[in-house]
């Protein structure tokens, strides 16, 4: 474990655009992703689209956080 934040050493980072997020939207979306599973860190420019996260691949595959935006109508551009 990471000595600094406790998180798990091997982290991934991925960043990506997403369409259709808007400021209705946005926090809610924010907050579902650090639901998931192994999920660190979540930044999200809703002007461009543009996202990071920061996730454990072990605890939580990036098929399941792009299947959690398309639930919310979402498109991931990666």
């Amino acid at each position: 474990m990471c000595k600094t934040c406790g998180c798990s050493v091997g982290n991934t980072q991925i960043k990506f655009c997403v369409k259709g997020y808007d400021s209705t939207n946005v926090k809610e979306v924010e907050k579902s992703l650090l639901g998931l599973p192994g999920v660190y860190h979540v930044h999200i420019h809703v002007h461009d689209g543009q996202t990071t996260i920061d996730y454990d691949p072990v605890r939580t595959a990036l098929a399941e956080i792009t299947a959690m935006l398309a639930t919310r109508g979402l498109q991931a551009v990666i």
